[in-house]
C-alpha cells in the first residue's frame, strides 16, 4: 500500500482543494501519474481558470483529453472558461429561433459576456464530466482552483438546481442562466456524485501553516454543508532542520510543528498523510513521480560555496513611490499562496504610516486581510467585499426601485430573477466599482482574489465597460468613465504582481501580467515574496532550492518588469501592524 491514502482504494472522483500556493496541482498531478503508472485509465482535469497542468505536465492541452506522453493510460485537459462561454452562447443563442432580430440577438450576446457566464458555461462543462460526457476512465482527477473559487464552483450544483425546481416558468431574465431549464436532471446526478463518498473523494491539500491550516479548516466545514464529507487532509512541504544552529531553518520547523499542534479538532479528526518538503522544482514527470515515490527522486544537486549577492530593493522602496501621489488604486494581484494579502496589508499600513489615508479592502471570497492586519492605526480603514452582505444590499435596493410600481406577477417574476447564483457576481461587481471610485481623493488598496477569480472579476469589469459605451449615443453629451477606464489609466491604477521565487508561481504571474496588458492595465511592478536566497540559511535542503530560486529571480528582473522588489523569508510570520511596518 502507498502512504498516500488517496492512492489506497481510490474512488472514481477526487477532487484536490485547499489555499492557494499550498500543491494541490503538484499532488494533483503527481496523484494521477501514479495510478496511471499502475495500468489504470486517468483523466487529469483542471476547473481552475489560471490553470498550470500545461506547464507541470510539459505538454500542451485543450478542453478535450490530450494523451501525456511517457505515461500510458493518462490524458488531461483543462476546462477553458473562455471557450466553454462561447460554447455556451452559441447554444442559447440558437434556442432564439429565426423570429430573432440581429440587434435582439445582438444584446442578448452581450448580456452573456459577463462573468457570470463564464463561470455557469465552465460548470457546465465540469457536470457534463460527472455525468459520463467522456467515458472510458477508471478516475477523474479533479485539479480545482483556489479554495475561495472552488466553493463557489461546488456551491453552483445545489445552488441551480433549487433555482431550477422553485422557477417552474424558467429564468424570466434572458441572461446567462437563460438556456439550463432543460439540464435540470444532470445537475441533479452532479449532486448526487458529490455526495457519494463510494464516487468521490476530497482531497484537502495544506501546508503545516497557520493561514493554511485555518482555511482548510473552514472549507471542510463548507464541504460537510454541501454533503461532501469524504474527506483526508494532506500536509505538504513538511520540513525538518538538520542545523541545530540555522535560526532560519530551526524557526521554519518550529512554525510548523506550532501550526500542527494548534490544528482545529475538526481536521484532526481526518485521515492525515504528511509529503516532506523536497529540494527539486514539481515540474516534469521525473519530479512529479519523485514527489509520491522517494526511490524515483531525481538526482541530488551540487550545493554552491559562494552564491551570488541579490541586489532588489525591498518593499519600503515601492512603498516610497506609490506614495509620491496623494490618491490612487493598488491593486495586488498574483496566485493564491504567495503572500498577496500581507503585501497588500503591508502597502497599506506603510501609506498610512507616511501620512496618508488609506482604505485597505479584498475581492477575495477566502478574505483573511484583517486576521493579516491584526489591530488599528490613525489614517487606516480595513473592510471587506463580503459576497452574502452585497448581495442582501444589492437585492433590497432592485426590490425597492424596479419592484416599487410591479403588480404581484411581475414582483415575483423579480424575485425569481434575483433568486439566480448570478446574482452575487452582479452585486460583488458593482460594490468593487464603488471601492475603485473611491480612490479619487484617497489611495485604496485592494487585495484580490487568486489569480482565476480575479480575471472573471476582470471579466465582469469589462462587460460593464461594452455595456456602458454601447449605451451612449455617438452625438450624446458628457463623458461615460467606467470602471475598466480607471483600471487602465496609470496614474489612477498601480497594479502589483506578487509571486514566490518558484516556477509555477512565477509563470502564472507571467500569464496574468500578459492578460492585463491585453485588458490595457499594464502592471506597475513585481514584488517577490519569501525568498530563502536572501535569508541567510545553511540548512542544506534549503541551500539546494536556492539555485532554482535564482534562476526566477534572474527572469523575472530581466525579462518580466522593470520594477522588482524582494522580501526575504521571515523567521516570524509578519501579522499585527508592528510586524507589517518593519516591511514597508
Amino acid at each position: 500500500m502507498s502512504h498516500f491514502r488517496a492512492l489506497n482504494a481510490p474512488t472514481p472522483y477526487l477532487f484536490f482543494t485547499g489555499k492557494g500556493g499550498v500543491g494541490k496541482t503538484s499532488l494533483a498531478c503527481a496523484t494521477a501519474v501514479a495510478l496511471a503508472d499502475r495500468g489504470l485509465r486517468v483523466l487529469l482535469v483542471s476547473t481552475d481558470p489560471a490553470s498550470n497542468l500545461d506547464e507541470m505536465l510539459e505538454v500542451g492541452l485543450t478542453d478535450r483529453p490530450t494523451p501525456v506522453p511517457n505515461v500510458t493510460g493518462l490524458s488531461a485537459m483543462n476546462i477553458d472558461p473562455e471557450a466553454a462561454a462561447e460554447s455556451y452562447r452559441a447554444r442559447v443563442l440558437e434556442q432564439l429561433g429565426p423570429q430573432v432580430t440581429a440587434p435582439e440577438r445582438s444584446t442578448v450576446r452581450e448580456q452573456l459576456s459577463g462573468a457570470c457566464t463564464t463561470e455557469i458555461a465552465a460548470f457546465d462543462e465540469f457536470v457534463g464530466l460527472l455525468d459520463g460526457d467522456i467515458a472510458g476512465f477508471d478516475h477523474i482527477i479533479f485539479d480545482t482552483a483556489p479554495t475561495g473559487h472552488t466553493l463557489r464552483l461546488l456551491s453552483l450544483p445545489k445552488a441551480w438546481t433549487g433555482f431550477l425546481k422553485d422557477n417552474d416558468r424558467g429564468a424570466s431574465c434572458l441572461g446567462p442562466h437563460s438556456g439550463l431549464k432543460m439540464q435540470e436532471n444532470r445537475f441533479r446526478k452532479a449532486l448526487e456524485a458529490l455526495g457519494d463518498s463510494a464516487r468521490t473523494t476530497i482531497v484537502l491539500v495544506t501546508r503545516a501553516d497557520r493561514g493554511a491550516i485555518r482555511e482548510a479548516a473552514r472549507t471542510a466545514g463548507e464541504l460537510d454543508g454541501l454533503n461532501l464529507s469524504n474527506q483526508l487532509i494532506v500536509v505538504n512541504g513538511g520540513f525538518h532542520a538538520s542545523d541545530p544552529t540555522d535560526a532560519v531553518a530551526v524557526a521554519l520547523e518550529r512554525d510548523q510543528d506550532e501550526a500542527l499542534a494548534a490544528m482545529p479538532a475538526s481536521l484532526k479528526k481526518l485521515p492525515r498523510d504528511e509529503i516532506p518538503l523536497v529540494a527539486f522544482d514539481i515540474v516534469g514527470l521525473t519530479a512529479l513521480r519523485g514527489l509520491l515515490s522517494p526511490s524515483s527522486q531525481p538526482s541530488g544537486a551540487i550545493i554552491k560555496s559562494d552564491p551570488e549577492t541579490i541586489d532588489l530593493p525591498g518593499l519600503e522602496r515601492l512603498v516610497d513611490e506609490i506614495a509620491l501621489g496623494k490618491h490612487g488604486l493598488i491593486m495586488v494581484m498574483g496566485k493564491g499562496g504567495v503572500g498577496k494579502t500581507t503585501i497588500a496589508a503591508a502597502v497599506a499600513v506603510g501609506l498610512a504610516k507616511r501620512g496618508h489615508a488609506v482604505h485597505l479592502s479584498t475581492t477575495d471570497p477566502a478574505a483573511h486581510v484583517a486576521f493579516v492586519v491584526d489591530g488599528v492605526m490613525p489614517g487606516l480603514t480595513v473592510d471587506r467585499i463580503d459576497p452574502r452582505v452585497e448581495t442582501e444590499r444589492y437585492v433590497a435596493k432592485i426590490l425597492a426601485s424596479r419592484g416599487r410600481d410591479l403588480d404581484e406577477q411581475g414582483k415575483a417574476l423579480l424575485v425569481e430573477d434575483l433568486a439566480s447564483p448570478c446574482t452575487e457576481e452582479v452585486a460583488v461587481f458593482h460594490a468593487f466599482s464603488h471601492v475603485v471610485a473611491e480612490a479619487r481623493s484617497a489611495f485604496v488598496v485592494l487585495d484580490t482574489a487568486p489569480t482565476g477569480h480575479t480575471l472573471l472579476l476582470l471579466d465582469a469589469t469589462g462587460a460593464y465597460h461594452r455595456q456602458m459605451t454601447s449605451q451612449l449615443a455617438p452625438g450624446g453629451s458628457g463623458r461615460i468613465v467606467t470602471p475598466l477606464m480607471r483600471l487602465q489609466d496609470p496614474a489612477y491604477t498601480k497594479v502589483i504582481l506578487v509571486t514566490l521565487p518558484e516556477t509555477t508561481p512565477v509563470s502564472e504571474a507571467a500569464s496574468l501580467q500578459d492578460d492585463l496588458r491585453r485588458a490595457g492595465i499594464d502592471p506597475f511592478g513585481w514584488v517577490i515574496n519569501k525568498s530563502l536566497a536572501v535569508s541567510g540559511t545553511r540548512d542544506p535542503l534549503l541551500r539546494l532550492r536556492l539555485d532554482h530560486e535564482r534562476t526566477q529571480i534572474a527572469r523575472v528582473r530581466n525579462r518580466l518588469t522593470k520594477r522588482a522588489f524582494i522580501i526575504g523569508w521571515r523567521n516570524k510570520p509578519p501579522i499585527g501592524v508592528d510586524e507589517l511596518r518593519t516591511l514597508s
